[in-house]
């Protein structure tokens, strides 16, 4: 099976190795939203999740596979007969389904399952053929390829292929390697393992030395045609190769990288928006490609250039990416009509419910801005989409603050439809507020992360909250939007509670373990 020579293969692990990162588990829903949109925008490969690890990862992979339009949907299955077999059991709906395999080769790997490199070349050449035997699609990839043994790595690589592997993923699974050397063992690979010319190759980086898309990009030139990537770059500790900065890459630069890939550009910044809603990480504004600053210019000269010629100062337009240009026609006189054609542009299609419950937020949010812009809409719809069934939500916040301490907050929650109420005093309105919040949700989690950012300009900016917390090595994120930040910050906290009962429950614990006050 070879791939065309300036074809490469575009590989979202977002679902899998992107949720992978602490606190951005996804709902079972929101996976299959956030697959949808893959499909749609030309992905080739999705690496749905790890169908072994939960019942719930099984349900995803396998509503995925059978929903699937276009894109091979993939899933992830450790080197052993019982992982493979629970793949190929969700996977196997899809129209093309894949089955990865792997094992990690690298000496500290081979330490973990106690195998000399016997051992585990005879579990590679079973498991692979195993997983061959079953499908015909098949991924293999020896874990910390970059830190193994060239021997070995040549040689377990030609068992693989040999057992039936039709892609090897050599993967940087610590982000250690560097551009000229993805690019070399990628090429001395092709050169010099038999059977190779049969196969595909594939490039899965790191981002821990921020090489990730650099590495990406130079395996391509070595002969790699599958890239593996996130959206956003989400993923385990400083993230994976993303998506998006390799795709743009190959399309902007196609006078020295000439390939192309099937993915429609024009998705990107909607879907960067809907992972980073749904996952609550939030994109950093200088994030190549999809970050808000990606496209702006505040130095004079640059603004003097960009009014000559646009080519000045960008290698590429918004509109390239998805990216309409802010305007400031929405407000509280605009009607539904309006609201609709102005949500669809952003990619929100809504049905007439939804619509009326969006309205409604909005005239709320216009009756306290008085410009509404893009930005604030998206911050809107994200905001109602991740109050849907949530079993607590919050009804009223009241603080006092001020030069005299402590502050206090009142906070009225309605907690699996009935409403309960608290007071609390702390250190600011936002700790008072959250104290008044554990008062009628006692918890033991940790809170790791608070940020605020301002959504747009101006003094009555709608604010974004961001807050993780962690219990007992769960950790969950929450975000919200809103023009009071302490209102923000509230809803943002009750948020990541919502998603602390999903992960205890997913955990197998009963989520009543979150016991609720009646305070009144």
């Amino acid at each position: 099976m070879t791939s065309p020579k300036d074809r490469v293969v575009i590989f979202d692990t977002t679902l899998r190795d992107g949720e992978q990162s602490p606190g951005a588990t996804m709902t079972h829903d929101e996976k299959l939203e956030i697959a949808s949109m893959l499909d749609e925008m030309g992905v080739d490969i999705i690496e749905a999740g790890f169908p072994i690890a939960s019942d719930g990862d099984f349900a995803a992979v396998s509503e995925i596979a059978k929903n699937a339009e276009s894109a091979t949907i993939c899933g992830l299955a450790r080197a052993n007969f019982k992982d493979i077999d629970r793949c190929w059991d969700a996977v196997k709906h899809a129209k093309s389904p894949r089955i990865h395999t792997f094992i990690g080769t690298s000496p500290l790997h081979r330490a973990i399952p106690n195998l000399n490199k016997d051992e585990m070349a005879d579990r590679i050449h079973d498991t692979v053929t195993h997983a061959r035997n079953l499908c015909d699609n098949v991924q293999w990839s020896p874990m910390d390829a970059t830190r193994t043994e060239w021997d070995y790595l040549a040689r377990v690589v030609e068992i693989a292929i040999k057992a039936g592997a039709t892609t090897i993923n050599i993967p940087d699974t610590v982000g250690y390697t560097a551009p000229v050397e993805s690019a070399d063992l990628i090429r001395r690979l092709i050169a010099e393992v038999p059977g190779a010319e049969d196969v595909i190759f594939a490039t899965h980086c790191h981002n821990d030395l921020g090489m990730a898309t650099a590495n990406s990009l130079a395996a391509v030139e070595g002969g790699a045609r599958q890239i593996e990537c996130t959206i956003n770059g989400l993923g385990e500790r400083a993230g994976n190769t993303a998506l998006e900065e390799v795709v743009m890459a190959l399309k902007v630069r196609g006078d020295i990288m000439p390939y192309t890939t099937g993915v429609e550009t024009t998705k990107l910044m909607a879907i960067s928006r809907r992972v980073a809603a749904v996952s609550g990480f939030p994109v950093q504004f200088n994030k190549a490609i999809v970050g808000k600053n990606a496209f702006a210019h505040e130095s004079g000269i640059h603004q003097d250039g960009m009014l000559k010629n646009a080519e000045t100062f960008e290698i590429m337009r918004p509109e390239d990416v998805g990216l309409s240009e802010t305007s400031l026609v929405m407000g509280k006189h605009s009607g539904r009509a309006a609201l609709r054609s102005k949500l669809k542009e952003l990619g929100y299609d809504l049905a007439d419910n939804q619509l009326a419950d969006v309205f409604v937020r909005f005239k709320a949010l216009a009756d306290r801005k008085k410009e509404i812009y893009d930005d604030d809409l998206i911050a809107l719809m994200q905001d109602e989409e991740r109050t849907g069934e949530d079993r607590i939500k919050v009804d009223r916040v009241r603080v006092v603050c001020g030069t005299d301490g402590p502050q206090e907050a009142e906070i009225t929650l309605t907690i699996d439809g009935e409403a309960h109420s608290s007071e609390a005093t702390g250190d600011g309105p936002v700790d008072a507020a959250f104290n008044a919040v554990k008062a009628l949700v006692p918890h033991k989690a940790r809170l790791q992360l608070y940020q605020v950012s301002a959504v747009t300009e101006g003094t009555d900016a709608q604010a974004t909250v961001t807050v993780r917390m962690e219990e007992e090595g769960r950790i969950v994120s929450g975000q919200s939007a809103d023009t009071d930040t302490v209102v923000s910050s509230v809803r943002a906290y009750v948020n990541a509670l919502n998603r602390l009962l999903v992960r205890r429950e997913k955990a197998g614990k009963d989520a009543r373990e979150i016991s609720y006050k009646d305070a009144g």
